[in-house]
């Protein structure tokens, strides 16, 4: 096992955008949007979450380059009465991408949703039956010679 060698390869200026959604309860939505999580704002606490999590992918992934990361842009967005989405932008300039830290920060990002809104979507036995984080991708890679 070794991490991959990227000496020999050129810096190029990188950027991948990836996206998420976690479905909740329209009560717990409804909840979101009307600032009344007993916790604080869900949706600022994952944009902080999301720069967090891209800059400390390589301590998450094993074998994963550290990054000097340029830029993180992150947009989290209700989308309907039941799915709250995640986009983040990774920006860099270097021999490798940054497809893991923008898909660490939109898994982390709708982590940070989830543990905020929980105590919200329990049904009457105590189970979070409605409550599903899925799509997390890539959506748009680009690079470019500097």
């Amino acid at each position: 096992m070794s991490m991959i060698d990227v000496s020999g390869k050129a810096e190029v200026l990188r950027e991948v955008t990836a996206s998420g959604t976690i479905h909740l309860k329209s009560e717990t939505v409804k909840c979101v949007k009307e600032g009344r999580i007993v916790k604080g704002d869900p949706l600022y606490t994952a944009k902080v979450a999301a720069i967090l999590a891209a800059k400390r992918t390589s301590d998450l992934i094993p074998l994963c380059h550290p990054l000097p990361l340029t830029s993180v842009a992150v947009c989290p967005k209700i989308l309907d009465d039941t799915t709250i989405e995640v986009s983040v932008t990774v920006k860099t300039c270097a021999q490798t991408g940054v497809e893991m830290e923008a898909l660490s920060a939109v898994s982390v990002a709708l982590l940070t949703i989830w543990d905020m809104t929980k105590q919200y979507e329990k049904d009457v036995d105590g189970q979070y039956l409605s409550t599903v984080i899925q799509n997390v991708r890539v959506i748009r890679k680009y690079k470019q010679q500097v």
